[in-house]
């Protein structure tokens, strides 16, 4: 009787023995928007049957935790799913037979951040194990380079706004129009203040002209006036 209750302990533990859960990573990295896939491993049946197997797998915050993942019978339970990650998380059933539980997270959140633990569960024992997914704020990229960029790529804005050496060229550009405008007009004052001045030149010399035309001829009526004078008085000496 003792004989048989020792072989029936060892046989006990070495059935609850039998189911071992493990991650294939203790730590992931990832950024915002990205995608990502947190991977258990654990032992399986030789006959490869998944209607004894359940898994849920929860997220574990400072507050509470979210189940994201549950498998019930080898079915896929929806309705466990925490509605943060409504449409956000899927399995491979393919793999599940092979010990496999790989789940993809699509579209992350900062507020991913924390410990997913996955509980195993068979007709005979139960494991969990625990890994920790970090999610960093989504860097800003650089925009690529076009092939009409005035400073060849390396001087455009991650924002889309002109870079410094854009600005630089519009500048410069502009100073550069507005000394032809202004050269332009200063011509064109000279042009028309050189054509008033010789205009008056010429107004004051045909000025000049009439009045030395009108002293000759009253000059040229003097002298006719006095020769006309002198020759009446000569013909009243004569007589």
């Amino acid at each position: 009787m003792t004989c048989c209750i020792l072989l029936l302990f060892i046989l006990t533990s070495c059935v609850c023995a039998s189911l071992v859960v493990d991650v294939t990573q203790s730590s992931y990295q990832a950024e915002e928007n990205h995608n990502i896939t947190l991977e258990w491993t654990f032992t399986t049946r030789t006959d490869g049957s998944l209607n004894s197997l359940n898994i849920i797998c929860d997220m574990f915050t400072d507050v509470r935790l979210f189940t994201l993942f549950h498998l019930h019978e080898g079915v896929e339970v929806p309705e466990s799913q925490h509605e943060r990650f409504a449409g956000r998380v899927q399995f491979d059933k393919d793999v599940l037979r092979e010990g496999r539980l790989r789940l993809h997270m699509s579209r992350l959140r900062t507020d991913d951040s924390g410990l997913y633990q996955c509980d195993v569960f068979t007709g005979h024992d139960e494991r969990s194990k625990r890994c920790h997914l970090n999610v960093t704020a989504e860097r800003d990229r650089p925009k690529p380079e076009t092939p009409n960029s005035s400073s060849g790529g390396r001087g455009a804005s991650r924002t889309g706004s002109p870079s410094q050496a854009e600005r630089r060229g519009w500048i410069v550009l502009y100073c550069g129009l507005g000394l032809i405008v202004a050269g332009t007009l200063l011509g064109v004052c000279y042009y028309l203040r050189r054509k008033h001045s010789t205009s008056s030149s010429a107004y004051k010399t045909r000025s000049i002209d009439f009045l030395h035309t009108d002293e000759d001829e009253s000059s040229l009526l003097e002298v006719r006036g006095r020769g006309s004078k002198a020759t009446s008085e000569g013909l009243v000496v004569m007589i």
